[in-house]
């Protein structure tokens, strides 16, 4: 059984490290309720999506992250947030595996993700991304 596992952590683990369960009840979410382009960093290349260094993208129920998209199925709200708990059918890389996710809007507009064990904010991409945009200090908050 352990040998099963492994290539399941593996994938899952490659998956969330760019990125990003809970017992609910409740009715089907909107369609669409978490589109758009999202930055796990201040200098996240928001034009590139599905790249190293790039955001990752939610559009018409399919989350795409780096090499790799999920299908978002089953959705089902989460009582009293603004949350949406999904079965995600995900590829890539070659590989096929189902997990959980946790979808809920940020207070900024931002959006946070969590798949089992594992919690990330990412920041909403400006409307209109520029490729090689830089990023002042000030930007990132490091600023004198």
């Amino acid at each position: 059984m352990f040998m099963s596992l492994r290539p399941l952590t593996f994938r899952f683990v490659g998956f969330l490290a760019f990125a990003l369960p809970l017992a609910v009840a409740g009715v089907v979410a909107d369609a669409g309720a978490y589109d758009g382009l999202f930055r796990p960093a201040p200098t996240t290349d928001c034009s590139i999506v599905g790249g190293d260094g790039g955001a990752l993208k939610i559009e018409d129920d399919v989350f795409f992250g780096v090499e790799s998209q999920c299908r978002m199925t089953r959705a089902t709200n989460v009582r009293d947030m603004d949350a949406t708990l999904y079965d995600m059918d995900c590829t890539g890389e070659g590989e096929d595996w189902t997990q959980r996710a946790l979808f809920m809007r940020a207070a900024d507009d931002g959006l946070i993700l969590v798949w089992n064990g594992f919690a990330f904010k990412y920041d909403r991409c400006p409307v209109n991304p520029v490729r090689g945009t830089v990023t002042t200090a000030e930007d990132l908050g490091i600023a004198d």
